[in-house]
């Protein structure tokens, strides 16, 4: 599987996307042709280095005066400008997610009232385009962001004087749920355009997934910094091509709790969003009867979840296991059709792929099979049997 990992480790902007993109491979002719075709700008694309390290520095040369851009007038210069459609839909939903943080911020729920100000302007429509067409030439399955260095200190904008990473930028981490970190250099090292690209295009990893790498870009930043102030990204190969997912482990002791309640939790949990959960009988201090509790969910789902177990048992506190990855097929439900004792029947199945679609596994939906079986009187094993396999002749 072909994966393409950014390494913000001195942050981000739109221009150093774009460079890092074009390092990789990107078609630097075609990708300037098309900015140059949609948007009045030129560009430049020159190397540089940076303390030592070669990186591609990318220049969009700008009118001299330039209004301020609602958020509709921006959508308007994207679809005049007749993109391919994969860019297109890229560089809307960028402009979306750059709205709708702007939008939390200021408290202005009518996005069509919305005026951008650095953001709004020639050369962030370049970066933002030319990126959106420089990554999809990559033609990666996945795409990743390890945490983003966002600098520190404060920074003079539109608004006045802004802490690091302006509210903008922050709202756009918190959206996409991507990891980051203060840095020692006092100054904006993230841009809310840079931001709103790697939330458009990466899912947040907090290291590089394992796999063997085969090509390194890097693309240049403005300012002179202490160290190399340039985007890594990395081509890769997964070695499993299996999915990287982000989740989290909650896991607490809890006694004096009856196997009703316990119950009742385990459904309640799972209509919250928990992906699993585990209740194991245990033995405490002085021979106390317990159960430990271990639910696997996503980081967004973490807090109502832990509340939930403590209000519902009675625990002080609630463990997060640090491990916070594994590695998933891809599932979809269908639904097939499938012939018992001459009559015909209609269940769901789930069905494991990995990332280029190689089939994994095909389980039953059991409810459904179960139905199936009181219905027909055969066994619910041999329905399962059944089902599955006319599955596997269907999906194989």
């Amino acid at each position: 599987m072909k994966s393409l990992v950014f390494n913000p480790f001195s942050g981000a902007s739109g221009d150093m996307i774009l460079g890092c993109a074009i390092d990789l491979g990107a078609d630097r002719k075609a990708v300037k042709e098309l900015i140059e075709a949609s948007i009045p700008v030129s560009l430049d694309i020159r190397e540089v280095r940076k303390k030592g390290i070669k990186a591609l520095d990318v220049r969009i040369n700008v009118p001299e005066k330039e209004s301020v851009r609602t958020y509709p007038e921006l959508l308007d210069t994207v679809k005049a400008a007749k993109l391919p459609c994969p860019v297109e839909t890229s560089a809307m939903d960028i402009f979306l997610r750059m709205a709708e943080a702007e939008a939390s911020v200021h408290g202005q729920p009518d996005l069509e009232k919305l005026h951008f100000h650095e953001m709004g302007q020639s050369d962030t429509l370049a970066n933002i385009i030319g990126s959106s067409a420089a990554i999809h030439t990559l033609n990666c399955d996945s795409i990743y962001c390890t945490p983003i260095n966002v600098g520190s200190g404060t920074m003079e904008c539109a608004h006045g004087t802004l802490p690091v990473p302006t509210p903008t930028t922050l709202e756009l981490l918190r959206r996409k749920k991507l990891y980051f970190r203060g840095g020692s250099e006092k100054k904006e090292l993230l841009t809310p355009t840079g931001a709103a690209i790697l939330a458009h295009f990466a899912m947040p990893v907090e290291a590089f997934p394992q796999g063997r790498v085969n090509l390194i870009g890097y693309g240049a930043g403005d300012s002179d910094l202490d160290g190399p102030n340039v985007l890594q990204g990395v081509l890769s190969e997964l070695d499993s091509c299996l999915i990287p997912d982000v989740i989290e482990m909650l896991e607490t002791n809890a006694d004096d709790v009856s196997g009703e309640i316990l119950g009742n939790l385990f459904e309640e949990l799972l209509d919250m969003g928990a992906k699993d959960i585990v209740i194991i009988p245990a033995i405490m201090k002085k021979g106390r009867p317990a159960h430990v509790i271990k639910v696997i969910a996503k980081p967004e789902d973490t807090a109502k979840i832990a509340r939930k177990i403590i209000t519902e048992t009675g625990s002080l506190g609630i463990r997060v296991v640090p491990t916070r990855h594994r590695l998933i097929a891809a599932r979809k439900i269908d639904v097939i059709k499938f012939e018992v004792e001459g009559q015909l029947y209609e269940t769901a199945v789930k069905i494991a792929r990995d990332s280029e679609g190689i089939l994994l596994n095909i389980s039953a939906e059991f409810e459904d099979c179960k139905t199936i079986a009181k219905t027909s009187g055969v066994p619910v094993k041999e329905v399962i049997r059944k089902v599955e396999e006319a599955a596997r002749n269907l999906f194989f």
